[in-house]
């Protein structure tokens, strides 16, 4: 007598193929590139807004996250950093690395950019510029970093006043001790919940990158590429030859690790960074592949959170010294020898006006009212600047964790066991999120 198969076992054993979050990355690029092609070639105004519409929201979740979240991630990672033998000159080795590093990536801009002459035959005009409405200053940067109050530096999400009043809490907390150990533990319970948030954004990244790549297709199409080829060219090239070639040649002769097990290890976050544009937003992330690449969490609680407010080799390097190039040319103005050191001591010195969001206009701002360029060149370059954001924030990610790595292992923190057997994580797998560290009481 022959048995029917029960409907629920049948089902049950029929499993569809699990789609990785790295081919759901790619399949919204492809898609975005296909349905913006559309939306401009056909002039299906309704598919523009509703990809300018999407990828507006996945930002704007990003962003929702990042004031809090920088906050109380400051916050602990400053508090956790007593649990860390000789914290002091951890952090005193971390930012000596980001300057470093820093210093590197901009003497790379510089000479691509003086080697390419990216504003020449690019046809614009400095009638094509647009002063923005707000420009950046050594004043404004230096005089910005105390906030008037402390609500606005969280409405406006002035990212470098909020991580001045989380540094001044976090030495507080340290001074009072145990009196400040509800406040923390608090903290560190709010921090949870934010990354918690923050991660169900995270797996929004595949429909972003539909809206945010469609809306740039749609909107500026293929031609305005093309005049800027030259430029976005040395964007990309300037930040791979940083990514690919001294991040693997720190890891190899300064930490003394196999550079391919990084990019093994840390590709979810740099992957993730391509496509949110925002270093803060994909913070969580860069921690948890930093831990699983064999650095402490007491040490990554504070590195990463510190790394990805003020370490921006492609926002803050890269970027600046290959733009003011291009604007240079455009307005005809010839830079000498001390604009170009100038240019390395911005970059160096003020990173941290970049915030770790989404594009770096404030640094583009900063650098050429230093060396008296005309602002009106930002203008030239905000249209292209998502396209170059992308490549740019994950430079600056895969720094953060490189800098960290060098300084784990340069300290005999590093467990090289962990590094050296370190397995792709995809960002579906349960064991992918983020965990913080518990304050000591």
């Amino acid at each position: 007598m022959s048995s029917v198969p029960d409907a629920s076992s049948t089902s049950s054993s029929i499993r569809l193929p699990k789609v990785p979050f790295w081919a759901q990355i790619l399949l919204g690029l492809a898609l975005g590139v296909v349905l913006g092609w559309v939306a401009r070639s056909g002039d299906v105004g309704w598919l523009v807004t509703t990809l300018d519409k999407i990828g507006s929201i996945f930002v704007q979740l990003l962003k929702l996250a990042v004031a809090p979240l920088v906050f109380f991630a400051i916050l602990i990672s400053i508090t956790n950093l007593r649990n860390v033998n000789n914290a002091a000159r951890l952090a005193t080795r971390t930012l000596l690395w980001f300057m470093a590093t820093s210093l590197i990536a901009v003497a790379i801009g510089l000479t691509i950019g003086l080697i390419t002459n990216p504003g020449s035959g690019t046809g614009l005009t400095p009638q094509d510029g647009a002063k923005p409405d707000h420009a950046g200053s050594w004043l404004d940067f230096l005089t910005g970093i105390v906030p008037t109050d402390v609500i606005t530096p969280f409405t406006e999400l002035n990212v470098l006043q909020i991580v001045f009043m989380a540094a001044v809490a976090g030495v507080a907390a340290l001074q009072l001790g145990e009196k400040a150990q509800p406040i923390l533990t608090l903290s560190q319970a709010v921090l949870e919940l934010l990354q918690k948030a923050l991660w169900w954004v995270i797996r929004l990244a595949p429909l972003g990158t539909l809206g945010l790549i469609g809306y740039a297709i749609a909107e500026y199409g293929w031609d305005l590429i093309g005049k800027y080829a030259t430029f976005t060219a040395d964007i990309y090239v300037g930040c791979a030859l940083v990514m690919f070639g001294v991040y693997p040649t720190l890891l190899a002769t300064v930490a003394k690790v196999n550079p391919l097990h990084f990019f093994k290890g840390a590709w979810p976050a740099i992957q993730l960074a391509f496509v949110s544009r925002s270093s803060v937003g994909t913070m969580p992330v860069t921690q948890k592949v930093t831990e699983r690449l064999g650095v402490p969490k007491e040490y990554t609680s504070f590195a990463v959170p510190f790394g990805a407010t003020t370490k921006m080799d492609g926002c803050a390097s890269i970027y600046p010294s290959i733009a003011a190039i291009f604007i240079a040319q455009i307005f005809d103005v010839h830079l000498g020898v001390g604009d170009y050191l100038l240019i390395a001591f911005v970059s160096v010195i003020g990173s941290a006006a970049t915030a770790g969001l989404t594009g770096a206009t404030v640094m583009l701002t900063l650098t050429l009212s230093t060396l008296g360029l005309p602002l009106e060149g930002v203008g030239l370059l905000m249209a292209i600047d998502p396209i170059l954001d992308m490549m740019r924030t994950a430079t600056n990610v895969a720094g953060q964790s490189v800098c960290t790595l060098v300084v784990a292992a340069r300290e005999g923190i590093l467990d090289r066991d962990a590094y050296n057997n370190v397995k792709s994580v995809d960002l579906d797998e349960k064991n992918a999120e983020p965990q913080t560290v518990p304050v000591a009481a």
